[in-house]
Formats: structure tokens, C-alpha cells, sequence
């Protein structure tokens, strides 16, 4: 959509101005960021609404940076690296962030990806139903204010984080594939890595879970998938 921000946070310049490029030419608004520190400072002053974030940063790292900036804000996040380990992409996830991308990368892939992320965010936002609060034992989401309470205490969660508890929860006892969960929040069959949610679950049970060795809300079911068990 015409008018939304993107932070650019990079260091090379030559990425810097092919990003801005393709961008502008959607009509995207561009901020540059070329360190950690000024990230950050960006990030929470502009509030933009999606942020493109590159691993290896001067100063604050990728993975610091995010999780700067995931304390105040659930922008989604776009990690870039030119490593592309599974570790890797791991540390960025867990550290808050909603998708991730090798360099070097296709412009028109990541435009793509872009662009999911923000349809998804702005359907997240927009909804008929002003009472659309899900409330379980000890657990509520509320679909309006894109918030999370744990037995009382408020939890913050990633947009990709919140989006795929959201799913499972308006589904309670039915059992998602990792296929299709990732197809659908993420809309991209082909370029599918289903650790993806993996990772993503995980983290949702260490926030929710009251143990999430044991966890009582987010169930796997060897060989099929995930469920959402309605207590």
C-alpha cells in the first residue's frame, strides 16, 4: 500500500540503494539505517512498518538490534545474512524476528516477501468484529489489540508469533501441518523451510507455556503437526 515506511538497516551501500530503488518505485517510503546504534534510534522514533535488517551490523548486531527493538515495538522483521546457516537463522528468529533471506538475495523474492508482510500485518489490524477476544485458562488474545495476557501478566510476541497463535487458537483441537502453517502465514509454498515454524512454535511456547517442556496450550503430534488443545 502507497505511503508505508520501510527501514533499510545495512551497512553496504550498494544494497542500501538497490532496496531503495525497488522500493520507492512501489511507493514505498525509505529510512536508511548503517548501524546498530542508529537503528534502533530510527526504528523506534519512526516507527516504520516493516523493517529490513541485515545480521552483521558496526556497533549493535542484527540479533541485538532486534531484540532492541522488539521490547517497544511488533514490526515485522526482514533478516538479511550472507551466511544463511540454519544456527543462523535460528538466533534471528528467536531473537524476534518474522522471516529471514540469504545474500545474496533475488530483489524481486524479498519484494515479494515485503509484501506479504505488510497484507498480513494490515489484516492483523483490520477486522469487522470488535469482539474478538479469545479467552482460554490462564491465556487471552485479543485480535483488536494484537495483545497476549498470560495469567494476567501482558507478553509480547512477534507479528509472525502472534499471527500463528492467533490461527491455532480460532482452531482449537485442529491439527495444522507445518506445510500449511507456513503456507499460510507465510504465503510461499516453494520457497518453504518449515523449521520456519518450528522455531516460531518454540518460541510461542517459552512465552505462553508455563513449562514449555510440558506444554499445555500448543500440542505436537508426531508426523502430523500442531494443535491448539481447548482446555
Amino acid at each position: 500500500m502507497a505511503g508505508e515506511t520501510i527501514l533499510i538497516v545495512d551497512d553496504d551501500e550498494d544494497i542500501q540503494e538497490v532496496l531503495t530503488l525497488y522500493l520507492e518505485k512501489e511507493s514505498y517510503t525509505v529510512i536508511k539505517a548503517s548501524d546498530g546504534k542508529q537503528a534502533v534510534t530510527y526504528a523506534l522514533s519512526a516507527n516504520p512498518d516493516l523493517i529490513i535488517l541485515d545480521m552483521m551490523l558496526p556497533g549493535l548486531d542484527g540479533i541485538e538490534v532486534c531484540q532492541e527493538i522488539r521490547k517497544q515495538l511488533t514490526t515485522p522483521i526482514i533478516f538479511l545474512s550472507c551466511k544463511g546457516t540454519p544456527i543462523e537463522k535460528s538466533m534471528g528468529l528467536t531473537a524476534g524476528g518474522d522471516d529471514y533471506m540469504s545474500k545474496p538475495f533475488d530483489a524481486m523474492e524479498l519484494l515479494a516477501r515485503i509484501k506479504a508482510h505488510l497484507r498480513r500485518s494490515r489484516m492483523s489490524r483490520n477486522t469487522d468484529n470488535p469482539d474478538k477476544i479469545l479467552t482460554y485458562p490462564g491465556l487471552t488474545i485479543d485480535l483488536i489489540s494484537l495483545s497476549v495476557v498470560v495469567n494476567e501478566q501482558l507478553v509480547t510476541l512477534s507479528p509472525k508469533e502472534f499471527q500463528l497463535l492467533a490461527l491455532l487458537a480460532q482452531n482449537p483441537n485442529t491439527v495444522f501441518s507445518s506445510e500449511q502453517l507456513f503456507k499460510t502465514l507465510w504465503g510461499a509454498e516453494s520457497l518453504g523451510d518449515h523449521r520456519t515454524v518450528m522455531v516460531h512454535i518454540s518460541n510461542i511456547r517459552r512465552k505462553v507455556e508455563q513449562d514449555p517442556t510440558k506444554p499445555v496450550y500448543i500440542k505436537t503430534l508426531k508426523g502430523a503437526g500442531y494443535k491448539f488443545c481447548a482446555l
